[in-house]
């Protein structure tokens, strides 16, 4: 099971070009990858994400097996676009020895001492492995940028605060430490959940009428509402300013969680079959080792 080549493009943000986020749909894909009618669309998108779950594990344990690359996923989205269930849904059948999520909270005291993306550089997935970013380095550029009071002035070489020209360097830093991941072995790809605002509002409003969900939901969340706006302008120029070759956003409709993953699956699916790996080659020497070895074992 593969991503039309059609649905791949739509999502793709084209290096060099806007993000044009505003005219990108929360609802769904102009490419019709689901078919006709509500239930029929809601099983089929069910029975996509099982496969792109399967080939996922298969491509886990050939990543694991090549020991050649490392997979670097990079969520980001507004409060309750449903990140946490992508990843709850989409890696169900990843191996978790071979899979690391990470999410960043507040900068320790030691963090703050070092450059804006150190933190996130110490936890890159090793070689045969799949890293996750529940939000990442870009908050630095997002969070940071619609609340500059939280910028590390001790970053602030300058001393004259968060200028346009410093967040155009955070930008260039960004697109170069990608850059030498992909040339060192890291294959990246950054996924937007792109949500609107109502049903944001919907999701905020189900968190509030069911006790069971009271946990989910923060004050901060509402207030946090209020820079919808600034939070959107953050995300269409980061977006614009940091799609590249090397590693290209992709925009995914999250208004239904039912498209939503299997999309997300087939982005991930679409990037390890790019990397093109192969099973280790085995030396004759080892080839006869391993005959001796199932000998043995059939002499038994």
């Amino acid at each position: 099971m593969k991503l039309s080549k059609s649905v791949i493009e739509e999502l793709t943000v084209t290096p060099g070009e806007a993000a044009g986020l505003e005219h990108r749909s929360t609802e769904a894909t102009a490419a019709d990858w689901l078919g006709a009618g509500k239930k029929k669309r809601k099983e089929v998108a069910k029975e996509d994400l099982q496969s792109f779950v399967d080939e996922l594990t298969a491509s886990q344990e050939l990543l694991w097996a090549s020991d050649s690359h490392a997979l670097l996923v990079v969520l980001q989205a507004m409060d309750a676009a449903g990140k946490d269930g992508t990843i709850k849904h989409v890696m169900s059948g990843v191996n978790p020895q071979g899979c690391n999520v990470e999410a960043f909270k507040q900068p320790s005291a030691e963090e703050l001492e070092h450059d804006f993306l150190w933190r996130y550089s110490k936890a890159l997935p090793e070689r045969g492995r799949i890293g996750i970013f529940n939000r990442s380095y870009y908050e630095e550029v997002l969070v940071v940028r619609v609340h500059p009071e939280l910028l590390n002035s001790r970053l602030d070489a300058s001393g004259d605060g968060p200028t346009e020209a410093m967040w155009q360097h955070r930008y260039e830093d960004i697109n170069a430490f990608e850059r030498h991941l992909s040339r060192t072995g890291t294959r990246i790809v950054k996924i937007f959940l792109h949500l609107s605002r109502e049903e944001q509002k919907k999701r905020f409003l189900e968190r509030l009428d069911d006790p069971a969900k009271y946990w989910k939901f923060s004050a901060g969340d509402l207030a946090e509402r209020g820079y919808w706006d600034e939070y959107r302008a953050a995300y269409e120029e980061a977006i614009s300013a940091t799609s590249t070759p090397w590693a290209p956003w992709y925009v995914v409709p999250a208004d239904h969680k039912y498209a939503l993953r299997p999309l997300v699956g087939g982005l991930l699916v679409h990037t390890i079959d790019e990397i093109d790996l192969r099973l280790p080659e085995v030396t004759p020497d080892e080839l006869k080792s391993l005959v001796r070895a199932r000998d043995e074992l059939r002499a038994e």
